[in-house]
Formats: structure tokens, sequence, C-alpha cells
């Protein structure tokens, strides 16, 4: 059954049992009916009633039966001018008909919409189960007004809205908390069960579970626009982007289904002059029509990447598409980002060392000036530290970002820039490097230095540490047998080699700008063949892009860091990384199995049809239970993926 990803005629029931789906999805129930039909006039059969009353069963079993497949034929073969597996059934049917067998022609139009409608609301429920999210955000809020509590619908928030949430409950939809402090449950946005502990200033997502204190919210994104509805769109328009394997299976498919229709009536028309037999060749190439229907081939790819979609949503992890899906089962090598990344992206000032006689009161004050305006995380950390001591920045003017090097900016009539030991070789020409700065680089911190026109003020070293998780998300990535794991860093190569020993990387490239990590991850590709590349989503965006898989972490809630990769994780934990590897690994050789096992099937039943092997009814059977199976098989993609085996 041929059938766009992104176009369901029919919604799959939610929060149905299969038996309860039965009378409010209209496919099964009216295969159903036709199953019934199809008793009831083989019932008149046996007891010899009136032959009219059985082959009117029969006709009304082949009408109620074919209703929806045949409108579905019907429409593909106006609107795209292709033959569907619909057509060869109805065909075969028709074939049935024509010589008498009335018993055969329902059974035929039963079996396939029984499997068929199985098969969609298999597809369709396995596709709607991400919906089942947008359940965990309540529908009502206790907006707050005037100091006083109001219950409205959620939908009527709006943005700089207040609302409260007492402990147990969950958060209707995203916003900043302006008072209080609790533990909040994030495992349906981010997949990560832990509790985090927040407080006010810091964001909270739709559908997270307030733990232990109330606290007061103010809206940032209406209900419409929360993180949970956003999640829920996302992975909806990814499981309508096909992948490679699956766009040659429907162009495979669109040629496939008329050759077997011209197959069918060959194999008819020279059996028939061949042997003089024309009813049982006929016969035959009806057969051969029923045999020859790629069902099980058409549905081996989309059902797995459906089901695998939807399960990497639920977990927190945002697959663009199914072409991105297969990417990440092609996977070699794996090239990270460091600070933010495999840090904790949180430096801190350790060391401050004087030079030239200058004051570290004063060297600090001038570097605050130009750290201020900068957005980098080490210049973060250089104006906490100096506000933890109670000094105030200078007043800077003329910032300028040094790409790859630092910033300057003007202070007190002299140009004053903080940056690395490289950005030293370009401003002062005679400067010698202290000796301290290997001593520090090689403990695993970045040197950054102070200066004022061509004089040198302070060096400032820091420290950002890996992530607890990191030694363990490289040992995953290993097991899964990803080739090569690298640092690409902006930091020095001392400090970057630190790290990279401390994480048991392969290799390791630092210093580089923007650019040359572009260079970097092109020169990864033609020696491995496909790279990830794992960053922030916006510093890296240049490098994600050229990357055969880009992706960002860590961005829950930040639209540029899910704009730019193509994979994105909701957590700020880096071993979803191989949890993404492991859910795309696994799509991949699902649909391979089904692929493989349509393939042979089609191999054994179109010569068994042509030898006179099968009966119709039987051909039809076969191959509608292959098709469930290959469903069934499709939908393990689905599963919550396993810790992996210290074997693999």
């Amino acid at each position: 059954m041929t059938r766009d990803n992104d176009d369901e005629e029919h919604e799959a029931p939610r929060g149905l049992s299969w038996w309860q789906a039965t009378s409010t999805f209209p496919p099964l129930r009216n295969a159903l009916l036709a199953g019934l039909l199809l008793v009831l006039g083989v019932a008149f059969e046996l007891l010899e009633a009136p032959e009219g009353l059985a082959i009117a069963a029969f006709i009304a079993a082949i009408a109620v039966g074919a209703w929806y497949f045949a409108q579905e034929g019907w429409e593909e073969f106006v609107e795209e001018r292709e033959m569907g597996i619909e057509a060869l059934m109805l065909l075969a049917a028709a074939g049935c008909i024509v010589f008498g067998l009335w018993e055969e022609a329902a059974a035929l139009v039963f079996l396939y919409s029984l499997a068929e409608s199985i098969e969609e609301l298999t597809f369709a429920r396995t596709r709607s189960a991400i919906r089942d999210l947008l359940d965990l955000a309540p529908k009502h809020a206790r907006r707050l007004v005037d100091g006083h509590e109001e219950e409205v619908p959620a939908e009527e928030l709006r943005v700089g809205d207040v609302f409260t949430v007492r402990p147990g409950e969950a958060l209707p939809t995203d916003g900043v908390i302006r008072d209080g402090q609790s533990t909040f449950n994030e495992a349906p946005v981010t997949g990560e069960s832990v509790p985090v502990e927040k407080g006010p200033g810091q964001t909270v997502f739709a559908g997270t579970v307030n733990g232990s204190r109330g606290v007061e919210v103010e809206v940032t994104r209406a209900y419409a626009d929360n993180t949970l509805q956003r999640i829920v769109h996302m992975v909806e328009e990814a499981q309508g982007q096909k992948s490679g394997a699956q766009r040659f299976v429907d162009r495979f498919a669109s040629r496939y289904s008329p050759a077997v229709l011209i197959a069918a009536v060959l194999v008819a028309v020279l059996g028939g002059l061949l042997e003089g037999d024309w009813t049982e060749w006929a016969l035959r190439g009806v057969t051969v029509l029923v045999a020859g229907a790629p069902c099980a081939l058409v549905m081996s790819v989309p059902v797995a990447a459906a089901a695998a979609i939807s399960r990497a949503g639920r977990e927190g992890i945002l697959v663009k598409g199914g072409l991105q899906l297969e990417a990440l089962g092609r996977v070699r090598a794996v090239a990270f980002d460091k600070t933010g990344t495999l840090t904790k992206g949180q430096p801190e000032v350790t060391d401050v060392v004087t030079l030239n006689g200058y004051e570290e009161q004063q060297a600090l004050q001038l570097a605050a000036a130009v750290e201020a305006r900068s957005e980098h995380p080490l210049a973060e950390a250089v104006v906490i530290f100096t506000r933890e001591r109670g000094i105030e920045p200078a007043v800077a003017e003329d910032f300028e970002a040094l790409v790859g090097h630092g910033a300057s900016a003007w202070v007190g009539g002299r140009e004053v820039w903080v940056g690395s030991p490289q950005l030293v070789a370009q401003r002062v020409a005679t400067a010698t490097l202290p000796p301290e700065v290997e001593r520090l680089q090689d403990e695993g911190k970045t040197v950054v230095f102070v200066g004022a026109g061509d004089e040198l003020l302070a060096l400032l070293a820091l420290r950002d540490e890996p992530r607890p998780e990191a030694v363990r998300a490289v040992a995953e990535l290993r097991r899964l047998g990803v080739e090569h794991v690298s640092m690409l860093t902006g930091d020095n190569r001392r400090t970057a080699r630190a790290i990279a020993d401390h994480l048991g990387l392969d290799e390791v490239f630092a210093e580089l700008k923007p650019e040359d990590k572009v260079a970097q991850v092109t020169k990864l590709h033609e020696r491995f063949g496909s790279v990830a590349m794992v960053g922030d989503g916006i510093n890296d965006a240049p490098a994600l892009a050229t990357a055969d898989l880009g992706i960002a972490m860590g961005t829950g809630g930040t639209d540029a860091a899910i704009e730019a990769a193509d994979v994105a994780l909701m957590a700020d934990d880096i071993t979803k990384v191989a949890e993404a590897l492991r859910l795309g690994r696994r799509a991949t050789r699902i649909s391979r199995q089904n692929l493989l096992f349509s393939i042979v099937l089609l191999a054994i039943l179109i010569p068994s049809a042509v030898l006179g092997l099968l009966t119709v009814v039987v051909a039809v059977a076969v191959h509608e239970v292959a098709e469930l199976l290959a469903v069934g098989n499709g939908v393990r993609a689905a599963r919550r993926p396993g810790p992996v085996p210290a074997s693999a």
C-alpha cells in the first residue's frame, strides 16, 4: 500500500485498545464487516441456500471491504498517474469475478482490507504516539491577578502573565521562575528523569512536573507555542520527510506495479496459447497479480522510520527527518566542540599573574571593561570573578570582537585587549611569554592575556571542567563502533590536549577559528566517510552545517540551536549522542531486514504463482501476513534504547 507520510487520511485513535479502535477507525471496521459478510456467504453455501443469497453476501463483502482502498487507488491513479498496489488487488478481484469465483474474490478483498487496515492503524498509532506528550501539560492554570489566583484555560495565558504551580503539578506552558525554588522532572522535554533544581530567573518547560515546593512562573511562551507543542510539531514534520531508502522504494514500486500487471497478462496469454487451458492460465495470471504486489516492500522502511523518530522525540532527541535518521545510522566519526559540549561551559578564573609592575585590581578592572561587552563564556567568567571581588569594570567604548583570538575596546583613551597567546604575538612583537603559561596549560587551564596597546598587563588562567558524563559518552561511542572521536576547539593545544587525554579522545585540533573547524570537518569526512559534528548549534553553526550530520546539544527552549542542526538534543547531556546513534542504527538495521525479507518473499511467491502452486486466497493470505510481520518488525524501532553492551 502506498502512502505519503505527510498526508494521513485517517487519524489514529489515541488512548484506546485495539478492540476499542475497531469502532472508531473506519477502514478496520469495514474490513471486519466484510469478513462477517464473507462468513455469511459461506454459511449460505454450506446450508445449500439459494445461490443468489451467497452471491449477494459475497458482493456485499467485496463492496464494503474494497470501499476505502478502492478510493485510495483511484485517487493515486488520477492525481499521480500511477498504478498502486490497490489497483492490482482490484484487478485480481475482478478477475476472480469474471470466472465466477465470488467466494475467492470476497476472501481476497477481506484479507487485503483487513491486513491493510491493521497496518494503517499500526502506522498511524506509531506516528501519533508522540502526541501523547501534549496530555502531560494541564489544560488549566492558576493565573495571578492582583495577588489573587484565578483558574483559567491554559490557552488564555499570555506572555508576561504569572501563574502558580504547586508541588506535584505539571506546568501548562513555558516560563521563567519569578518566586520560589524547587526541583523539576524534565523527562518529557529532555528525556532525562533525574530532577533538576531550579530557582528565580531559570527557565522551566511545559509538561515538566514540579517537585517539592510551590513556585510562581512568568509566561515566556503561549500555550500553543510551548516546548511540548514545538517538539510534537517537529517530530510530525520529521516523520513526513522520507529517507533516501524510502524514496528509492517508492520510485521502484511506482514502476514495479505496472510491471506486475504486464507480467500477469503475459502469463495468462502465453500460458493459454501454449497449453490451450485459458481458464487455468487466466487464474494463474490473477494469482501473479496478488503474489507480486509489493505491500511488504513499500512498508519496509516508513514504519521503522516513523517509530524511531517518535521514540527519539520522547527521549528528548529531535531528528529533523528520514534522511537525518538514515545519516545517524552511518556515522563513523564524531567531532566534538570543547567548551559547553565536552566541558561544562562554565569556566572559572583560577589564577591571576600580573606583569610589568601592574596591580591586580587595575588589570582586572580593564579586563572586565572589555569582557563585559563580550558573549564568550570565558568573558563571562572574567566578569563574574571581578565582581565577586568588588571590582567594578571601567567604562569601555568601540568594542570589537576579534574572532578566534579575543576582544578589544577603548578604555580611558587606550586600546585595551584581552585574548589568546596568539593575539599577544600580533599586538606585542617583542613579548616573551612568561614561564607560567606552559605550566598552567599543562594543568588543563586556558590562559588569556590582558594588554593595553603594545604592553602586557596580566595573564588570567581559567579552567572549564570536563562534564562528569563525558568519559562514559566517549566510551559508549566506541562500543557502538564509531571509529574516530576527536575534539575541535579554539583553545590552545596544551589545554586541549590535557582534556582530550583525560577523556580518551583519538585526536585534538586546537587553536581553530570557525573556518578552521569547517576545514577539519571536511578532512575528517575524507578520512572516515560519514562525520557527525556535536556543538552548541550557534557558535559552531558553520561546522554543523558542513558535517554529514550536525548535532546540537543542550537546546531546551533555544530556537536557533534547533534550527542549526540536523539533530537537536533537548537535554544538556552528552550521552544522548550515543543514544541518538543507537536509534538511527537500529532503525537502519530493521529497515534492511524488512527490505531483504520482502525481496525474498516476492522471489518465492511470483514463481510459485506462475507454476500454479498457489491459489488466489493462499497467495493473498501469505502476502498479507508477511506485510503484517514487516510492520510488526518496524514497530520495534519505537522501543526505548537500552544501554550499550560492553561487548558491542
